[in-house]
């Protein structure tokens, strides 16, 4: 019945959230007292609630039993198949305060707003430049690693990031251009020969 009245008599004595089910409250509890008493058998891996490791546990079985109608792809959660049908749907429903700008999901504009509040809360241990997304720390870590895992399959050269694997492809693809407007063809006493 509380489904209906929306009565929530179970709150929080530090927090003061409040929840219809007293089970909901004892969950809620480990927040603060970061118990997490559900302990994975495989990797060790600890969660504060009994859902969460059967969430976690699809990463080793490697079961992904949401499945898109539209394309078929599959996914570990509902809630991640629900972020991916927006792919298809295009629906962006959430929008920057500041720019209107719009997003089709929550982590994306949460990202976007470092924009606008210049926060780069992301510091390389190394040179302490500042970055707004981890990923592109990542790509950062690089320079100090000199990991270069981006190969060209034609020469073997390396490189830090994809984008220059690309823009180098482009020699290797005017050479193509150049070989075969010139290399089919040969000249014997004048005369343009197609070999």
């Amino acid at each position: 019945m509380r489904v209906h009245t929306k009565e929530k008599p179970f709150s929080c004595e530090i927090c003061s959230e409040a929840f219809s089910h007293k089970g909901h409250l004892v969950e809620h509890m480990r927040v603060h007292t970061k118990e997490k008493p559900f302990s994975c058998e495989i990797c060790s891996k600890a969660f504060s609630q009994k859902s969460t490791i059967v969430k976690h546990m699809r990463v080793h079985t490697k079961e992904k039993p949401f499945r898109c109608e539209i394309c078929s792809k599959t996914f570990y959660e509902k809630c991640t198949l629900v972020d991916h049908m927006r792919v298809h749907t295009k629906e962006k429903p959430f929008r920057c305060g500041i720019c209107s700008k719009a997003f089709s999901l929550k982590g994306t504009l949460v990202k976007h707003m470092r924009v606008h509040t210049k926060e780069k809360s992301f510091i390389c241990e190394n040179c302490s430049k500042t970055f707004y997304e981890k990923g592109h720390l990542s790509r950062h870590m690089r320079v100090h690693t000199k990991e270069k895992p981006f190969r060209c399959e034609i020469c073997g050269k390396t490189f830090y990031e994809k984008g220059h694997l690309a823009r180098h492809m482009r020699v290797h693809t005017k050479e193509k251009e150049k070989y075969s407007s010139t290399a089919h063809k040969s000249t014997y006493k004048g005369e343009v020969i197609q070999m």
